[in-house]
């Protein structure tokens, strides 16, 4: 088979819910992947930050292989000899008293939105059926009919109400609008991306995080922080949150907590949060396993013992510097934390942030698109500076073959 016929083989017997770019890849190692007919290519998606920690990293891979050989599901019907250390390891690493593991980033913002209206309940008084939830313009924390009911993105909300209502919407990025907000004494949460990733990798003014959670302490209010895709060293810190030096109220991690290799997500809280739910309110067969256990303690591991929070501070600014030098009408802003970073493209002569893309694919780097007029760049951390600056290379030229 051929790159084609693999395209032609998913486009006719699976859902047409992505626009992939026209490559079929076949492995990854560490910051490569390889197409079918052997081309080697930078990752500059990372699955979304998934990838984080490189892919198949020898560590994470050997840590799912052993645990996939001994035991990989139970359910939370029982006890598992795995799930404790995990609850234990990540708990202890985050500082805070409670976890509870799901698979997906978006089961990890529903697990928090129930959290939230559960205390509002039960711990600060709203009325039941009343509890209010602020959201940001722009934001994206996944695909469930609940999370699209936040959703400011028409192919995110069109044509799939009716929606689930209790989100009240402000501007991002604007603490005036927040304060405002807040007024309203049925607020039980304010839920935020740290940097908003699908916007475009927004990042929001410094000082914005530390007042918000200001504001929102002010009214006994939860800061909830969706770290899906900014947490776990991707910006420069372990999680963006830490520029500021906040520590949300209810943490969502995801993504590269399990370094690619597994479904993985975990909500993190207080006891005076998490044991609001009680057995039977909330649940998943997967979530919790012995697999994901295991992987994600391995996948932690990797963070702190290469210092990828510090490998991405560092080479995320001359990554950024390098962008800046390249003197092209194409390129509107540059703009990122750590290794999350994106170019505002500016179409010239027909062409936008899509023939960018493909031209990068043919010069052997993978990125794609964000709303159509941004690209955003975010390589696995264990990224070299010499590869960094032979990526540069790359889409400065790319950039430049369209003027």
């Amino acid at each position: 088979m051929n790159t084609q016929d693999y395209i032609q083989r998913e486009d006719k017997f699976g859902a047409h819910n992505y626009h992939p770019l026209p490559v079929v890849l076949d492995r990854g190692k560490g910051v490569f992947v390889w197409d079918v007919d052997g081309r080697r290519y930078y990752d500059f998606l990372s699955a979304y930050s998934a990838v984080n920690q490189g892919h198949c990293h020898p560590k994470i891979v050997g840590a799912m292989t052993e645990q996939a050989s001994k035991l990989t599901l139970t359910s939370r019907a029982f006890y598992t000899s795995m799930l404790g250390e995990f609850e234990e390891y990540i708990t202890t690493y985050f500082g805070y008293d409670k976890v509870l593991p799901m698979n997906s980033g978006a089961e990890g913002d529903e697990t928090a939105l129930k959290l939230c209206r559960k205390w509002a309940y039960e711990k600060k008084g709203i009325p039941e059926n009343e509890a209010k939830i602020i959201v940001c313009e722009g934001n994206f924390h996944g695909r469930t009919i609940t999370i699209i009911s936040m959703s400011t993105d028409p192919d995110s909300y069109k044509g799939f109400g009716p929606f689930t209502p209790g989100f009240v919407t402000i501007p991002y990025n604007d603490t005036n609008a927040l304060a405002k907000a807040l007024e309203d004494p049925n607020v039980a949460g304010f839920l935020v991306e740290p940097i908003q990733g699908e916007a475009g990798v927004y990042v929001p003014d410094s000082g914005f995080l530390s007042k918000a959670y200001e504001l929102c302490k002010e009214k006994n209010v939860l800061f909830i922080a969706d770290e899906v895709q900014t947490g776990l060293a991707r910006t420069g810190k372990l999680l963006a949150c830490d520029h500021e030096e906040v520590r949300p109220d209810i943490l969502i991690l995801g993504k590269a907590l399990s370094g690619g290799v597994y479904p993985v997500s975990a909500v993190l809280a207080d006891d005076e949060i998490m044991l609001c739910i009680r057995p039977g309110e909330h649940g998943s067969t997967y979530g919790g396993n012995p697999v994901a256990a295991k992987v994600a303690i391995a996948a932690l591991e990797v963070i702190k013992e290469e210092d990828l929070s510090k490998r991405a501070e560092e080479l995320g600014k001359k990554f950024r510097a390098d962008l800046r030098k390249i003197d092209s009408p194409l390129i509107e802003l540059v703009r990122g934390k750590g290794l999350l970073n994106a170019i505002v493209i500016k179409p010239t002569n027909g062409k936008g942030a899509w023939d960018v893309c493909v031209a990068l694919k043919e010069n052997g780097l993978l990125a794609k698109p964000t709303h159509e007029h941004i690209i955003r760049f975010a390589p696995p951390l264990v990224i070299t500076e010499e590869q960094l600056e032979e990526c540069a290379d790359i889409i400065s030229k790319t950039i430049h073959s369209f003027e």
